[in-house]
């Protein structure tokens, strides 16, 4: 039992990460109406912002003090995303205003492909740290219930807190905001919400700010568990099932979803990847989006769509 509890704690703060990364496709959608595939180079992006300030910034001031550093190089790393949004906005998404969704989509591959390339320019591509002082040695817990105890890291917990906070509140600011509001009248129609004065341009500004926070904060928690590398990217793809898992309009169903892949993925890989060889980690989460797809396409919380003709 100890063993089932420890490897389902695993999963949990695994998927919450994966929520966390989610988080960003919801928001994209919610206000575009299109899958931002840009996602996963945005938490690439950010988290290689963060980690050359944090260089940076003690080499052009001579501050030593590793708390403001990391403060410093959040605000700055902020700052770049949020002028990143702009940028995007301005060239981009306000000149494909009412545009079909298949030409949003390749914009935004076409955003993925400019980020990757335009951050090994500027930041380099080298392998970076981040050191936000996040544990690092495992614990252990209930050794008094369950013999030796049960095994957790420090930095996965911490990260999930982080994750789960963030996730709060997010669910809070759709639901019981005016922007929130603003955001999904912009996804279900654009000329609808520009007719009742909503102003898109800033909407989008805002969304992509908000979807360049969470790139940055999972980018921080990926980066010091992983080392900042251009594979980082890749990261973002496990986030896919979890969004078709969960429903590309819903907050709450990134959660759910994320949550379902982390504890899936851990139990099958500990539990029944011995029967097959191991590797089921891998491909788990993308063989249960296909279920999903075929039984129920529009995810858990996903708004299922109707067509009246």
């Amino acid at each position: 039992m100890g063993f089932f509890i420890e490897a389902t704690i695993g999963g949990l703060m695994s998927g919450m990460l994966y929520a966390l990364v989610a988080l960003g496709f919801v928001l994209i959608f919610k206000a575009s109406g299109v899958f931002n595939f840009a996602q996963g180079a945005m938490v690439l992006f950010a988290a290689l912002a963060m980690a050359r300030f944090a260089e940076w910034i003690p080499q052009l001031t001579g501050l030593d003090n590793k708390v403001l550093v990391n403060v410093l190089a959040f605000i700055g790393a902020m700052g770049v995303m949020i002028a990143s949004a702009w940028l995007i906005e301005r060239l981009v998404l306000g000149k494909l205003v009412n545009q079909e969704g298949i030409t949003l989509l390749m914009a935004t591959l076409g955003i993925t492909y400019f980020l990757d390339g335009f951050g090994q320019t500027i930041f380099g591509s080298d392998i970076y740290k981040i050191d936000v002082g996040m544990p690092k040695d495992p614990i252990f817990l209930f050794e008094t219930v369950f013999e030796g105890g049960i095994l957790v890291g420090q930095e996965d917990l911490v990260a999930a807190v982080v994750a789960a906070g963030l996730v709060a509140v997010l669910a809070a600011f759709f639901q019981y905001t005016s922007t929130g509001r603003a955001l999904r009248a912009v996804a279900d129609d654009h000329q609808a919400a520009q007719s009742i004065g909503i102003p898109l341009k800033r909407i989008w500004v805002i969304v992509w700010s908000v979807a360049g926070f969470v790139a940055l904060v999972a980018g921080i928690i990926w980066g010091s568990k992983l080392g900042v590398q251009f594979s980082l990217s890749q990261v973002a793809l496990k986030a896919l099932p979890v969004v078709i898992l969960g429903g590309l309009t819903s907050v709450p169903g990134a959660i759910i979803g994320g949550l379902i892949i982390g504890v899936g993925e851990k139990l099958s890989e500990v539990f029944i990847g011995p029967m097959l060889g191991g590797g089921i980690e891998i491909w788990f989460a993308y063989a249960l989006a296909l279920l999903f797809l075929l039984v129920r396409p529009q995810g858990l919380f996903g708004e299922k769509i109707i067509d009246r003709v």
